[in-house]
């Protein structure tokens, strides 16, 4: 009886010894398929065709070769696994000491697969409804995604529906999407009726209440310009006593460049609560963008000769059209002096601050040509009669 038990043990220490010599090669063995596998996916992942339906592009080759790596990368470390959970089963099976380990393991193992097996069977019908709405709402996106792509580009025209709207369109489909998919996943998820769940959702409402009531107002005021198209990017425009290009127009705020290159951030809100000003939509359509400028001559010279004086300057400066002609008008006849204010069209927005610049001064060089000073004659008497504070 002790030489079988111990010739039984000898052939438990050479099967442990030759599973040891087997544990790096079937290692190994799995790493060369997992390479051989990925090698193609890593290098060459356009060779795989793209998921399409009748002429929709859902998903990209690169897009599907992505996906299979991951997929064979849990393969790989699942597979390492349970070669390693088979060596060891196997090698204390041989032996009467560890036998009762290798029976713990399997038992341990079997009451976890069949836990998670159970758990798994009674969530089945959730699974399927969270997997049908997260399916067709992302398919859905894909193919709003691609209506509005072809109206943004011109390729697909809808009456009354801009192209600069397709953006912004997408960004609010695609958030309400989204909302609407976690109002409908988030009861079917596992723990939902948990105390602790329902308290993370309470201090999570609690604190997006708190903290967004500002965000919300500059959203809903971003979506108001956007589809009021009060302006584009690189446009002109004066907002809240400031002028300068539009850099960037989001749902929150709007970026100006200044003509001293500043970058001034605007919220939405406080662009939608005061007036705008396009300088850019003003000179594109008609006959352009009107700048006007005031000078104040005495009553001592003809005012026919002013008119034409401001006429002259504003002919000699670039970028203000010959048609429509520049005018004068007579704003004002103060006691001492005619108010004038010249009025001249340009195309150039951009360029108004160089424009008003090159203006006066040559209205300066024709004034001085003409020998008449640019100024506001006042006068001052003194009193010769009595005062009128009574007594």
């Amino acid at each position: 009886m002790a030489h079988f038990v111990q010739t039984y043990q000898v052939l438990g220490i050479a099967g442990a010894l030759m599973l040891t010599l087997l544990l790096p090669l079937a290692i190994g063995t799995a790493t060369r398929f997992f390479k051989l596998a990925t090698t193609p996916l890593e290098t060459h992942p356009q060779r795989f065709p793209n998921v399409t339906f009748r002429g929709l592009e859902l998903v990209k080759s690169a897009q599907l070769a992505k996906t299979l790596l991951h997929l064979l990368r849990a393969a790989y470390t699942f597979a390492l696994v349970l070669i390693t959970y088979a060596y060891f089963s196997i090698v204390f099976s041989f032996f009467d000491q560890t036998r009762g380990i290798t029976k713990l393991l399997l038992q341990f193992v079997f009451q976890i697969i069949g836990s998670f097996w159970a758990l798994f069977v009674a969530y089945l019908p959730n699974l399927f409804s969270i997997l049908m709405i997260v399916f067709v709402s992302y398919h859905a996106l894909k193919i709003i995604r691609l209506l509005l792509t072809a109206i943004s580009e011109g390729k697909l025209l809808f009456k009354g529906f801009h192209k600069d709207w397709a953006e912004p369109t997408y960004s609010i489909v695609r958030f309400l999407t989204i909302l609407f998919v976690l109002v409908m996943v988030f009861p079917l998820l596992p723990g939902f009726d948990s105390p602790a769940f329902k308290g993370i959702s309470v201090f999570l409402g609690v604190l997006l209440s708190l903290g967004s009531t500002g965000a919300i107002a500059n959203v809903i005021a971003g979506i108001v310009l956007i589809y009021m198209r009060s302006f584009e990017v690189g446009d002109r425009i004066e907002t809240n006593q400031i002028m300068g290009d539009v850099i960037e127009k989001t749902l929150l705020v709007t970026r100006l460049k200044t003509i001293n290159n500043e970058e001034v951030t605007i919220p939405n809100s406080a662009i939608l609560a005061n007036p705008t000003i396009n300088y850019t939509n003003l000179s594109s359509k008609g006959d352009g963008l009107v700048l006007h400028t005031n000078v104040t001559i005495g009553y001592d010279t003809p005012w026919r000769q002013v008119h034409q004086l401001l006429q002259d300057a504003a002919a000699q400066t670039d970028l203000i059209l010959d048609r429509p002609e520049p005018h004068v008008y007579q704003t004002a006849l103060d006691d001492f002096y005619v108010r004038y204010e010249l009025r001249a069209y340009t195309k150039h927005p951009h360029k108004m601050a160089q424009i008003y610049s090159d203006l006066h001064q040559h209205i300066q060089d024709q004034f001085a040509a003409a020998h008449v000073e640019i100024m506001s004659p006042h006068y001052r008497a003194n009193r010769q009669g009595p005062i009128t504070i009574p007594s």
